[in-house]
Protein backbone atom coordinates (compact mmCIF):
# COMPACT_ATOMS: atom_id res chain seq x y z
CA UNK A 1 0.00 0.00 0.00
CA UNK A 2 1.22 3.64 -0.85
CA UNK A 3 2.52 5.25 2.53
CA UNK A 4 4.11 8.78 2.65
CA UNK A 5 6.89 9.32 5.13
CA UNK A 6 6.20 12.07 7.65
CA UNK A 7 6.44 12.06 10.74
CA UNK A 8 3.44 12.65 12.91
CA UNK A 9 4.31 15.42 15.47
CA UNK A 10 6.47 12.95 17.44
CA UNK A 11 9.76 14.84 16.79
CA UNK A 12 10.25 18.58 17.05
CA UNK A 13 12.99 20.48 14.65
CA UNK A 14 14.70 21.40 17.84
CA UNK A 15 15.99 17.85 19.07
CA UNK A 16 16.91 17.36 22.77
CA UNK A 17 20.13 17.83 24.35
CA UNK A 18 22.31 15.08 23.55
CA UNK A 19 24.72 13.44 25.87
CA UNK A 20 28.28 13.16 26.64
CA UNK A 21 31.73 12.32 27.42
CA UNK A 22 30.96 8.94 25.49
CA UNK A 23 29.59 7.07 27.87
CA UNK A 24 26.19 5.51 28.78
CA UNK A 25 23.25 7.92 29.49
CA UNK A 26 20.24 6.10 30.56
CA UNK A 27 18.54 9.58 30.76
CA UNK A 28 18.43 9.83 27.52
CA UNK A 29 19.31 7.17 25.33
CA UNK A 30 20.05 3.80 26.49
CA UNK A 31 24.03 3.31 24.88
CA UNK A 32 24.99 6.69 23.90
CA UNK A 33 28.89 6.12 23.04
CA UNK A 34 29.16 10.00 21.57
CA UNK A 35 27.95 12.91 22.54
CA UNK A 36 27.76 14.92 25.52
CA UNK A 37 26.62 14.31 29.10
CA UNK A 38 23.33 15.53 30.41
CA UNK A 39 23.98 19.01 32.24
CA UNK A 40 27.34 18.71 31.31
CA UNK A 41 29.19 21.50 29.30
CA UNK A 42 31.50 21.48 26.93
CA UNK A 43 35.00 22.16 27.78
CA UNK A 44 36.90 24.99 26.48
CA UNK A 45 39.97 24.52 24.32
CA UNK A 46 42.01 27.66 22.74
CA UNK A 47 40.97 28.61 19.78
CA UNK A 48 40.66 31.38 16.93
CA UNK A 49 38.16 33.46 17.82
CA UNK A 50 36.06 35.80 15.81
CA UNK A 51 37.61 38.40 18.54
CA UNK A 52 37.36 41.12 16.53
CA UNK A 53 33.51 41.37 16.54
CA UNK A 54 30.93 42.12 18.69
CA UNK A 55 29.60 39.40 20.45
CA UNK A 56 26.47 40.09 20.52
CA UNK A 57 23.02 38.16 21.17
CA UNK A 58 23.59 36.54 17.84
CA UNK A 59 25.70 33.90 19.89
CA UNK A 60 22.70 33.02 22.56
CA UNK A 61 20.09 32.76 20.17
CA UNK A 62 21.73 30.08 18.08
CA UNK A 63 22.43 28.28 20.54
CA UNK A 64 26.19 28.60 20.58
CA UNK A 65 26.64 28.84 24.49
CA UNK A 66 23.89 26.91 25.43
CA UNK A 67 24.96 23.81 22.59
CA UNK A 68 23.68 20.75 22.33
CA UNK A 69 27.22 19.71 21.43
CA UNK A 70 30.51 21.10 19.14
CA UNK A 71 30.69 20.19 15.47
CA UNK A 72 33.43 20.85 13.22
CA UNK A 73 32.70 21.91 9.75
CA UNK A 74 35.69 20.99 7.36
CA UNK A 75 35.10 23.46 4.14
CA UNK A 76 32.61 25.82 5.99
CA UNK A 77 33.14 28.37 3.95
CA UNK A 78 31.82 26.41 0.88
CA UNK A 79 28.32 26.52 -0.58
CA UNK A 80 26.93 23.05 1.20
CA UNK A 81 29.09 23.96 4.00
CA UNK A 82 27.13 27.09 4.98
CA UNK A 83 24.04 25.02 4.99
CA UNK A 84 25.98 23.04 7.19
CA UNK A 85 26.75 25.51 9.28
CA UNK A 86 23.04 26.86 9.17
CA UNK A 87 20.99 23.14 9.89
CA UNK A 88 24.28 22.79 13.08
CA UNK A 89 22.90 26.19 14.58
CA UNK A 90 19.29 25.85 13.69
CA UNK A 91 19.21 22.30 15.57
CA UNK A 92 21.37 23.56 18.54
CA UNK A 93 24.62 21.98 17.96
CA UNK A 94 27.94 24.76 18.11
CA UNK A 95 29.46 24.34 14.54
CA UNK A 96 33.39 25.24 14.48
CA UNK A 97 34.42 26.92 11.54
CA UNK A 98 37.41 24.50 9.38
CA UNK A 99 39.06 24.92 6.35
CA UNK A 100 41.98 25.32 4.07
CA UNK A 101 41.27 29.51 3.71
CA UNK A 102 41.96 31.46 6.74
CA UNK A 103 40.22 34.60 5.20
CA UNK A 104 36.96 32.79 3.86
CA UNK A 105 36.29 31.17 7.54
CA UNK A 106 36.64 34.94 8.80
CA UNK A 107 34.46 35.86 5.98
CA UNK A 108 31.76 33.35 7.02
CA UNK A 109 32.31 33.76 10.89
CA UNK A 110 31.50 38.15 10.31
CA UNK A 111 28.21 36.30 10.18
CA UNK A 112 27.92 33.96 13.47
CA UNK A 113 29.86 36.13 16.28
CA UNK A 114 31.79 33.86 18.37
CA UNK A 115 31.91 30.84 16.58
CA UNK A 116 35.41 29.42 16.48
CA UNK A 117 37.59 29.66 13.55
CA UNK A 118 40.00 26.85 12.99
CA UNK A 119 42.09 27.06 9.42
CA UNK A 120 43.81 23.51 8.70
CA UNK A 121 45.04 22.19 5.43
CA UNK A 122 44.33 18.63 4.82
CA UNK A 123 47.87 17.84 4.13
CA UNK A 124 48.47 19.45 7.88
CA UNK A 125 47.62 16.91 10.13
CA UNK A 126 48.49 18.75 13.47
CA UNK A 127 46.69 21.42 11.97
CA UNK A 128 43.77 19.27 11.55
CA UNK A 129 44.07 18.07 15.05
CA UNK A 130 43.99 21.43 16.72
CA UNK A 131 40.94 22.01 14.44
CA UNK A 132 39.30 18.89 15.93
CA UNK A 133 40.08 19.33 19.61
CA UNK A 134 37.15 19.18 21.64
CA UNK A 135 34.99 18.52 19.02
CA UNK A 136 31.74 15.68 19.49
CA UNK A 137 32.05 14.74 15.47
CA UNK A 138 33.48 16.35 12.14
CA UNK A 139 31.41 17.14 8.67
CA UNK A 140 33.69 17.48 5.92
CA UNK A 141 32.11 19.09 2.94
CA UNK A 142 35.28 20.34 1.31
CA UNK A 143 36.04 18.52 -1.90
CA UNK A 144 37.55 17.12 -4.03
CA UNK A 145 36.92 14.24 -1.52
CA UNK A 146 39.98 12.69 -3.19
CA UNK A 147 41.64 15.11 -1.69
CA UNK A 148 40.18 15.96 2.08
CA UNK A 149 38.31 12.33 2.91
CA UNK A 150 41.50 10.26 4.09
CA UNK A 151 43.18 13.06 5.82
CA UNK A 152 39.99 14.50 7.89
CA UNK A 153 38.89 10.48 8.24
CA UNK A 154 42.32 10.21 10.09
CA UNK A 155 42.38 13.28 12.27
CA UNK A 156 38.73 11.89 13.79
CA UNK A 157 39.90 8.80 14.59
CA UNK A 158 43.20 10.23 16.10
CA UNK A 159 40.31 12.40 18.11
CA UNK A 160 38.19 9.67 18.75
CA UNK A 161 34.96 11.43 16.80
CA UNK A 162 32.34 10.32 14.58
CA UNK A 163 32.88 11.46 10.54
CA UNK A 164 30.31 12.32 7.89
CA UNK A 165 30.82 13.85 4.77
CA UNK A 166 29.14 14.37 1.45
CA UNK A 167 31.17 13.29 -1.10
CA UNK A 168 29.34 11.86 -4.55
CA UNK A 169 32.72 11.19 -5.69
CA UNK A 170 32.83 7.41 -6.51
CA UNK A 171 36.16 6.31 -6.38
CA UNK A 172 36.52 8.88 -3.14
CA UNK A 173 33.82 6.73 -1.50
CA UNK A 174 35.15 3.42 -2.42
CA UNK A 175 38.27 4.13 -1.03
CA UNK A 176 36.87 5.16 2.52
CA UNK A 177 35.51 1.95 2.78
CA UNK A 178 38.36 0.18 1.33
CA UNK A 179 40.96 2.16 3.48
CA UNK A 180 39.16 2.47 6.49
CA UNK A 181 36.73 -0.39 7.25
CA UNK A 182 39.10 -2.45 9.35
CA UNK A 183 40.23 0.50 11.64
CA UNK A 184 37.48 2.55 11.98
CA UNK A 185 35.59 -0.69 13.11
CA UNK A 186 38.07 -1.71 16.01
CA UNK A 187 38.02 1.69 17.23
CA UNK A 188 34.45 1.53 17.54
CA UNK A 189 34.43 5.50 15.42
CA UNK A 190 31.35 6.00 12.61
CA UNK A 191 32.30 6.95 9.59
CA UNK A 192 29.68 7.73 6.79
CA UNK A 193 30.60 8.89 3.64
CA UNK A 194 27.94 9.88 0.77
CA UNK A 195 26.19 11.52 3.60
CA UNK A 196 24.20 13.41 1.24
CA UNK A 197 22.18 13.99 -2.16
CA UNK A 198 24.26 11.82 -3.98
CA UNK A 199 24.50 8.68 -2.14
CA UNK A 200 23.44 9.01 0.88
CA UNK A 201 19.35 9.45 -0.36
CA UNK A 202 19.26 7.15 -2.49
CA UNK A 203 20.45 4.82 -0.45
CA UNK A 204 18.27 5.73 2.35
CA UNK A 205 15.03 4.83 0.20
CA UNK A 206 16.69 1.70 -1.30
CA UNK A 207 17.12 0.42 2.56
CA UNK A 208 13.37 1.94 3.41
CA UNK A 209 11.64 0.14 -0.11
CA UNK A 210 13.71 -3.36 0.87
CA UNK A 211 11.63 -3.61 3.97
CA UNK A 212 11.68 -8.01 4.40
CA UNK A 213 13.35 -8.50 1.74
CA UNK A 214 16.64 -10.08 2.40
CA UNK A 215 17.99 -9.38 -1.88
CA UNK A 216 16.98 -8.30 -4.96
CA UNK A 217 17.85 -8.34 -8.34
CA UNK A 218 18.11 -4.62 -9.59
CA UNK A 219 17.67 -1.52 -8.11
CA UNK A 220 17.30 1.45 -10.39
CA UNK A 221 17.68 5.02 -8.81
CA UNK A 222 16.33 7.76 -11.45
CA UNK A 223 17.10 11.42 -10.77
CA UNK A 224 14.69 13.94 -11.78
CA UNK A 225 15.96 17.87 -11.58
CA UNK A 226 14.55 20.23 -13.37
CA UNK A 227 18.40 21.30 -13.60
CA UNK A 228 21.63 21.29 -12.23
CA UNK A 229 23.48 24.29 -11.60
CA UNK A 230 26.69 22.86 -10.27
CA UNK A 231 29.16 24.73 -7.74
CA UNK A 232 32.87 25.20 -8.53
CA UNK A 233 32.90 21.96 -6.00
CA UNK A 234 30.99 20.07 -7.91
CA UNK A 235 32.96 20.64 -11.57
CA UNK A 236 36.21 20.01 -9.44
CA UNK A 237 35.62 16.80 -8.03
CA UNK A 238 33.73 15.92 -11.65
CA UNK A 239 37.26 16.51 -12.94
CA UNK A 240 38.95 14.61 -10.24
CA UNK A 241 37.04 11.47 -10.74
CA UNK A 242 37.44 11.94 -14.67
CA UNK A 243 40.59 11.62 -14.34
CA UNK A 244 41.00 8.56 -11.92
CA UNK A 245 38.82 6.89 -14.42
CA UNK A 246 41.02 7.69 -17.19
CA UNK A 247 37.74 9.18 -18.81
CA UNK A 248 36.11 5.40 -18.75
CA UNK A 249 32.50 5.21 -17.60
CA UNK A 250 31.64 3.17 -14.57
CA UNK A 251 28.02 0.70 -13.68
CA UNK A 252 27.90 -1.64 -10.62
CA UNK A 253 26.87 -4.97 -12.60
CA UNK A 254 27.24 -8.45 -11.13
CA UNK A 255 27.94 -7.56 -7.80
CA UNK A 256 31.16 -4.98 -8.36
CA UNK A 257 31.89 -1.83 -9.61
CA UNK A 258 33.27 -2.71 -13.94
CA UNK A 259 34.74 0.23 -16.03
CA UNK A 260 33.91 0.59 -19.91
CA UNK A 261 34.14 3.12 -22.64
CA UNK A 262 30.10 2.62 -23.99
CA UNK A 263 28.50 5.55 -24.53
CA UNK A 264 25.47 6.33 -22.97
CA UNK A 265 21.76 5.51 -24.06
CA UNK A 266 18.62 8.28 -23.33
CA UNK A 267 15.37 6.21 -22.11
CA UNK A 268 12.02 7.19 -20.82
CA UNK A 269 11.70 7.13 -17.05
CA UNK A 270 7.99 7.61 -15.66
CA UNK A 271 8.35 9.29 -12.65
CA UNK A 272 5.70 9.26 -10.48
CA UNK A 273 3.12 12.04 -10.62
CA UNK A 274 3.33 15.17 -11.04
CA UNK A 275 6.63 14.93 -12.55
CA UNK A 276 5.60 11.81 -15.19
CA UNK A 277 7.62 10.66 -17.94
CA UNK A 278 10.85 12.39 -18.73
CA UNK A 279 14.04 11.46 -21.19
CA UNK A 280 17.05 10.73 -19.12
CA UNK A 281 20.39 9.37 -19.58
CA UNK A 282 21.19 5.84 -18.98
CA UNK A 283 23.91 4.58 -16.35
CA UNK A 284 24.36 8.12 -15.22
CA UNK A 285 26.33 6.43 -12.47
CA UNK A 286 26.72 8.20 -8.81
CA UNK A 287 27.69 7.22 -5.41
CA UNK A 288 24.40 5.14 -5.11
CA UNK A 289 26.80 2.39 -6.86
CA UNK A 290 29.12 1.97 -3.55
CA UNK A 291 26.40 3.18 -0.77
CA UNK A 292 23.97 0.53 -1.93
CA UNK A 293 26.00 -2.33 -2.60
CA UNK A 294 27.98 -1.73 0.72
CA UNK A 295 25.11 -3.74 2.48
CA UNK A 296 22.33 -4.43 0.43
CA UNK A 297 22.68 -7.83 -1.89
CA UNK A 298 21.70 -6.09 -4.89
CA UNK A 299 24.00 -7.31 -7.70
CA UNK A 300 22.74 -5.17 -10.06
CA UNK A 301 22.86 -0.87 -9.45
CA UNK A 302 21.79 1.85 -12.30
CA UNK A 303 21.43 5.58 -11.95
CA UNK A 304 19.64 7.52 -14.22
CA UNK A 305 19.65 11.89 -15.01
CA UNK A 306 17.39 13.97 -16.16
CA UNK A 307 18.71 15.21 -19.48
CA UNK A 308 18.49 18.80 -18.91
CA UNK A 309 20.56 18.24 -15.67
CA UNK A 310 23.10 16.19 -17.55
CA UNK A 311 23.36 19.26 -20.17
CA UNK A 312 23.27 21.94 -17.21
CA UNK A 313 26.59 19.69 -16.06
CA UNK A 314 28.35 19.31 -19.20
CA UNK A 315 28.13 22.93 -20.47
CA UNK A 316 30.86 25.11 -19.02
CA UNK A 317 28.51 28.13 -19.50
CA UNK A 318 25.98 26.88 -16.84
CA UNK A 319 26.33 29.17 -13.89
CA UNK A 320 26.40 28.11 -10.43
CA UNK A 321 23.42 28.23 -8.05
CA UNK A 322 21.56 31.26 -7.19
CA UNK A 323 19.61 31.66 -3.94
CA UNK A 324 16.04 32.26 -4.84
CA UNK A 325 15.28 32.22 -0.74
CA UNK A 326 16.49 34.38 2.03
CA UNK A 327 17.81 30.75 3.62
CA UNK A 328 20.18 30.54 0.45
CA UNK A 329 18.30 27.70 -1.73
CA UNK A 330 18.17 27.82 -5.51
CA UNK A 331 14.79 27.08 -7.07
CA UNK A 332 15.77 24.03 -8.21
CA UNK A 333 13.65 21.12 -7.72
CA UNK A 334 14.03 17.82 -7.72
CA UNK A 335 12.26 14.26 -7.73
CA UNK A 336 14.74 10.73 -6.72
CA UNK A 337 12.81 7.27 -7.83
CA UNK A 338 14.33 4.47 -6.33
CA UNK A 339 12.37 1.19 -7.92
CA UNK A 340 13.69 -2.76 -6.39
CA UNK A 341 13.10 -5.47 -8.56
CA UNK A 342 12.94 -8.83 -7.47
CA UNK A 343 11.93 -11.50 -9.73
CA UNK A 344 8.04 -9.86 -10.76
CA UNK A 345 8.08 -7.97 -7.99
CA UNK A 346 8.79 -4.13 -7.35
CA UNK A 347 9.06 -1.83 -4.77
CA UNK A 348 9.46 1.67 -5.11
CA UNK A 349 10.35 4.94 -3.01
CA UNK A 350 10.32 8.33 -4.26
CA UNK A 351 10.98 11.26 -2.69
CA UNK A 352 10.21 14.97 -3.87
CA UNK A 353 12.46 18.36 -2.55
CA UNK A 354 14.04 21.83 -3.64
CA UNK A 355 17.88 22.33 -4.46
CA UNK A 356 19.90 19.24 -4.29
CA UNK A 357 23.54 21.08 -2.16
CA UNK A 358 20.58 22.68 0.58
CA UNK A 359 19.32 19.21 1.60
CA UNK A 360 22.47 17.94 1.89
CA UNK A 361 22.64 20.19 4.97
CA UNK A 362 19.84 18.00 6.97
CA UNK A 363 20.88 14.75 5.75
CA UNK A 364 24.44 15.02 6.95
CA UNK A 365 23.34 16.85 10.59
CA UNK A 366 20.52 14.14 11.29
CA UNK A 367 23.50 11.54 10.59
CA UNK A 368 25.52 13.29 13.29
CA UNK A 369 22.72 14.17 15.39
CA UNK A 370 21.64 10.51 15.51
CA UNK A 371 25.12 9.09 16.54
CA UNK A 372 25.73 11.62 19.03
CA UNK A 373 22.55 10.39 20.42
CA UNK A 374 23.19 6.52 19.96
CA UNK A 375 20.93 5.93 17.50
CA UNK A 376 22.98 3.74 15.32
CA UNK A 377 22.77 0.41 14.35
CA UNK A 378 26.44 -0.83 13.64
CA UNK A 379 29.86 1.55 14.06
CA UNK A 380 33.07 1.69 11.85
CA UNK A 381 32.87 2.87 7.59
CA UNK A 382 28.65 2.40 7.09
CA UNK A 383 26.50 4.11 4.26
CA UNK A 384 23.45 5.48 5.85
CA UNK A 385 20.98 3.03 5.03
CA UNK A 386 23.13 0.27 7.27
CA UNK A 387 23.54 2.75 10.08
CA UNK A 388 20.58 4.03 10.02
CA UNK A 389 17.00 3.15 10.81
CA UNK A 390 16.36 4.83 6.43
CA UNK A 391 12.29 5.24 7.32
CA UNK A 392 12.72 7.08 10.23
CA UNK A 393 15.86 8.53 9.19
CA UNK A 394 13.58 9.55 6.27
CA UNK A 395 10.03 10.64 8.66
CA UNK A 396 12.70 13.05 10.40
CA UNK A 397 13.51 15.04 7.29
CA UNK A 398 9.45 15.92 6.40
CA UNK A 399 10.05 19.47 6.64
CA UNK A 400 12.67 18.94 3.24
CA UNK A 401 11.67 15.95 1.88
CA UNK A 402 8.20 14.54 0.94
CA UNK A 403 8.35 10.50 0.82
CA UNK A 404 6.25 7.99 -0.62
CA UNK A 405 6.53 4.50 -0.92
CA UNK A 406 4.55 1.75 -3.21
CA UNK A 407 4.83 -1.66 -3.60
CA UNK A 408 3.57 -4.28 -5.83
CA UNK A 409 4.13 -7.79 -4.76
CA UNK A 410 3.42 -11.10 -7.10
CA UNK A 411 2.78 -9.14 -9.65
CA UNK A 412 2.55 -11.00 -13.23
CA UNK A 413 4.53 -8.50 -15.12
CA UNK A 414 7.27 -6.26 -13.34
CA UNK A 415 6.63 -3.96 -16.20
CA UNK A 416 4.30 -1.26 -13.89
CA UNK A 417 4.18 -0.32 -10.55
CA UNK A 418 1.01 0.93 -8.65
CA UNK A 419 0.58 4.73 -8.68
CA UNK A 420 3.62 5.45 -10.79
CA UNK A 421 3.67 4.07 -14.03
CA UNK A 422 6.40 1.69 -15.77
CA UNK A 423 9.68 2.32 -14.82
CA UNK A 424 12.34 0.78 -17.38
CA UNK A 425 14.61 -2.16 -16.26
CA UNK A 426 18.33 -1.75 -17.15
CA UNK A 427 18.97 -2.82 -20.62
CA UNK A 428 21.82 -5.74 -20.60
CA UNK A 429 25.20 -4.48 -20.01
CA UNK A 430 26.46 -5.48 -23.37
CA UNK A 431 23.47 -2.71 -24.57
CA UNK A 432 23.90 0.09 -21.63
Amino acid sequence: MPGTARSAGCRSRRPPPPCAHRRSCPEVYASCRFGRSCGDRPARHDVHVNENRENSGTVASHGTVASHGTVAVYGAYGHTGRFVVAELLERGYTPVLVGRDAAKLDDLAARYPGLAVRPARADDAAALDRALAGADAVVNTAGPFADTAAPVIEAALRAGIPYVDVAAEIEANRDTFDRFADRARAAGTPVVPAMAFYGGLGDLLATAAMGDWTEADEAHIAYGLDSWHPTSGTRAAGEVSHRRRGGRRVRFTGGALAYHDDEPRNRTWSFPDPTGDREVVGEFTMADVVTIPSHLDIPEVRDYMAVEAARDLSSPDTPAPVAADEDGRSAQSFVVDVVLVSGSRRRRATAHGRDIYAVSAPLAVEAVHRILTGRTRTTGVASAGELFDARDFLAALSTHLTVEFTAEEDAASPGSVSGGGHPPLAPPASQA
